[in-house]
């Protein structure tokens, strides 16, 4: 009877020690998706700030040559001032801000169109292209970031990870999508 006794507790022991690494193991791994997220959201940050930065300069070179679109470019500037204070909010509170810097953007340089001496400068068309890589490179960071919050989400709300989630409090975390204001 004791070998019994003794081989169900080692079982027993065996059991509580898969479980206690299983929990151990789910907690890491949402503290490494977590960081992940943190990393992706930085990435995307840096291509707005770019963006961000790039403005100014697009400002400058189409007062130059069309001055009269001073109300359009005042609200470029606008978007652009209001969004860069909001720079540490979070993902969703920071989207409205963003897809209005995206909006006037795409607003000038649609009316740039109207210019050809402007669309010849040299300055505005390294600007111009400049400003295109930023969006390829803002929606490939959105779709890494996007793609690991899905993922992240995910086991936020399925079992069993669910438990070791609410249980370390790791909460799901909010998309980041804009409308593609500077591509219309």
């Amino acid at each position: 009877m004791s070998d019994g006794a003794g081989a169900l507790g080692v079982v027993a022991l065996g059991a509580l020690l898969v479980v206690v690494l299983s929990v151990v193991v789910a907690y890491n791994r949402f503290v490494r998706q977590r960081a992940l997220i943190d990393e992706a959201w930085s990435g995307i940050d840096v291509e707005l700030t770019r963006r961000h930065e790039l403005i100014p300069n697009l400002v400058a070179t189409v007062e130059g040559y069309a001055a009269h679109e001073r109300t359009l470019l005042a609200s470029l500037v606008a978007a652009r001032e209001s969004a860069a204070a909001h720079r540490h909010d979070a993902p969703a509170a920071r989207q409205a801000y963003e897809d209005r810097v995206g909006s006037a953007l795409g607003q000038v340089l649609a009316r740039t169109e109207a210019y050809p001496d402007l669309r010849a400068s040299d300055n505005f068309l390294a600007l111009q292209d400049e400003l295109a890589h930023t969006e390829d490179r803002i929606a490939a960071s959105r779709r890494f970031y996007n793609g690991n919050v899905r993922a992240y989400n995910t086991r936020v709300r399925t079992f069993p990870s669910n438990l070791v989630a609410s249980a370390g409090g790791f909460t799901e975390r909010d998309f980041f999508e804009l409308r593609d204001g500077v591509r219309r």
